[in-house]
């Protein structure tokens, strides 16, 4: 982690005295309906962890003395990982950032750059690539499982559910961190890479639904707030994580805010509140680059050949063992 998140440092501090002075000047283009155009393709890849490492301690953002002194060190890490192919991934694979961001997390607030304190007794599932962890159905984890007795033991972006970094709200994660915006007079459509997932938002001020129907990606509805788009969503299904390992989407609501600051740059700032999980509400930002290309469909193979084969090789295994015992 430490490796990734000073890669992009040295470049990022050289351009971002002359990017802050064409943002502060910048006047977003418009649509034929006079809304600022967001419309495109986007990537919000990021080095930058979500969470402020504990190294850092309070510090938010590092300078460029710091940044020379540890790049060094990046380089020899990153061709570690490129000489071993720890994980079945070299850093070829990875999405490694953009843009001209020195901060040590992307979340904000709480000021810390941690995620503030979770309530007691709240659901804990840490999904990851190894070995299956323990626990209970429903399975909320995104990467990941607890047994392989059935598909409803796996994560939910191995059943093609939820992508594990689509969100809603965008977390950057290895690769496939695009996103499309298209835009109407009164709707926006916020499509992304991963899952292939779109959402409809609103923009004509009708009402939400009613709380009892719930939604993977939860049920938005947007605003104009001068040049930014605001996109507020709740009914999030109680089958999904509030953030990261913690709690369930039951209670969530989360808002985001989506400003064009450059040509090539939009700003995504996420606030995120729910009390049944969290004691403090969670706020983020996440710079996007504009991609100068399409984005193409995403297959979801996980769950059309993985799934089965997963199942496959774990009856395999016991049907192995019921014939040694005998």
């Amino acid at each position: 982690m430490k490796t990734r998140l000073l890669s992009l440092f040295t470049a990022s501090a050289l351009c971002a005295g002359m990017a802050q002075a064409q943002n502060d000047n910048y006047e977003a283009p418009r649509t034929q309906w006079g809304q600022p155009d967001l419309q495109g393709v986007w990537n919000f890849s990021s080095v930058i962890p979500m969470q402020r490492p504990a190294f850092f301690g309070d510090k938010q953002t590092l300078t460029p003395e710091e940044i020379a002194a540890l790049s060094e060190q990046t380089e020899a890490g990153l061709q570690a990982i490129n000489n071993s192919g720890a994980g079945g991934y070299n850093t070829f694979w990875t999405e490694m950032g953009h843009g001209d961001d020195n901060r040590t997390s992307l979340i904000e607030y709480p000021l810390n750059g941690r995620l503030p304190e979770v309530q007691e007794g709240v659901p804990v599932q840490r999904g990851g690539l190894g070995p299956d962890e323990p626990g209970e159905r429903p399975v909320r984890m995104i990467v990941g499982g607890i047994s392989k007795d059935g598909p409803e033991d796996r994560g939910l972006s191995e059943r093609c559910i939820v992508g594990f970094n689509s969100g809603p709200p965008f977390t950057p994660n290895l690769y496939n961190n695009n996103v499309q915006i298209i835009q109407n007079r009164d709707h926006v459509v916020i499509m992304t890479e991963m899952v292939h997932d779109a959402r409809i938002v609103p923009l004509d001020g009708r009402p939400h639904l009613d709380e009892e129907i719930e939604l993977w990606s939860g049920d938005s509805r947007g605003y104009w707030e001068g040049d930014t788009l605001v996109v507020e969503t709740r009914n999030f299904s109680e089958y999904t994580q509030s953030f990261s390992p913690y709690g369930t989407g039951a209670e969530k609501s989360l808002t985001e805010r989506f400003t064009r600051t450059g040509p090539y740059t939009v700003e995504y700032e996420f606030t995120l509140e729910d009390p049944a999980t969290f004691k403090d509400r969670i706020v983020a930002m996440i710079p996007m680059a504009k991609v100068d290309g399409l984005m193409y469909e995403y297959a979801c193979h996980e769950g059309n050949y993985g799934m089965v084969n997963i199942l496959r090789g774990q009856r395999m295994e016991e049907q192995r063992a019921d014939e040694a015992g005998q």
